[in-house]
């Protein structure tokens, strides 16, 4: 008797292409949402940082709100532009060494 080849399917190889598309439709449904994580995970660091800039931001307008609601703050930035009371008199120093 002789020995007989088999012809028809391979099983074992057809399991392996079947877990190998499996595996690859998964891996690519995962791809779009790893995407926009790391997109959103750049926006989200960007923006607190965007906030950090803001809140040191407003911290220092709110100090200068305070400082310009003091009663001496209106006469101290306008001597500061050279403006002086009436009755008073101006005098210039130049040529300072």
């Amino acid at each position: 008797m002789g020995t007989r080849r088999r012809s028809g399917i391979r099983w074992d190889r057809l399991g392996r292409v079947a877990l190998l598309g499996t595996l690859l439709v998964i891996v690519l449904s995962y791809a779009s949402p790893a995407r926009q994580w790391l997109q959103q995970s750049g926006t989200s660091k960007r923006q607190k940082q965007e906030l950090s800039q803001l809140v040191k931001q407003k911290h220092t307008l709110s100090r200068r709100l305070r400082a310009l609601r003091d009663p001496g703050a209106l006469e101290r930035e306008a001597r500061r532009l050279g403006m002086v009371r009436v009755g008073e008199r101006s005098y210039v120093i130049e040529n300072l060494p």
